[in-house]
């Protein structure tokens, strides 16, 4: 089994990925920033370390079901840490999981722009 090293502060942080956890933020947070950084980088990269492995898979499925994105790569590994409480050597699972724009992503984007603008008109007048 291959030890992968967390990537330490040397390892500039890449502009379109996304290390998603589940205890900080809730699922359409990601979903929505991962539409945002698509826009932006054509691709995304959904990282996460042990139970937030399903809610990487859960933003993944939802962006390719809803015809945004494509999947590009998923990439699994195990990485050593230092147990805080204990101090010793833990192994956690990882996965990364890189997205690509559908053919239908802007278009389908361009729609759900223009579903908003009138509810948000309406927003205003009340």
């Amino acid at each position: 089994m291959d030890t992968v090293e967390i990537s330490g502060p040397t390892e500039p942080q890449k502009k379109n990925r996304i290390q998603v956890s589940n205890t900080k933020k809730p699922l359409f947070f990601y979903v929505n920033l991962a539409k945002r950084y698509m826009q932006q980088h054509n691709e995304v990269e959904l990282s996460a370390l042990g139970m937030a492995i399903t809610t990487v898979v859960t933003i993944a499925e939802i962006l390719k079901n809803n015809g945004l994105a494509t999947q590009k790569k998923v990439l699994t590994s195990t990485v050593g840490m230092k147990d805080e409480t204990k101090g010793r050597l833990i192994h956690k699972a990882k996965i990364e999981i890189v997205l690509g724009k559908s053919e239908k992503f802007d278009s389908l984007m361009t729609a759900a722009a223009a579903a908003t603008a009138p509810e948000a008109a309406a927003e205003d007048k009340k």
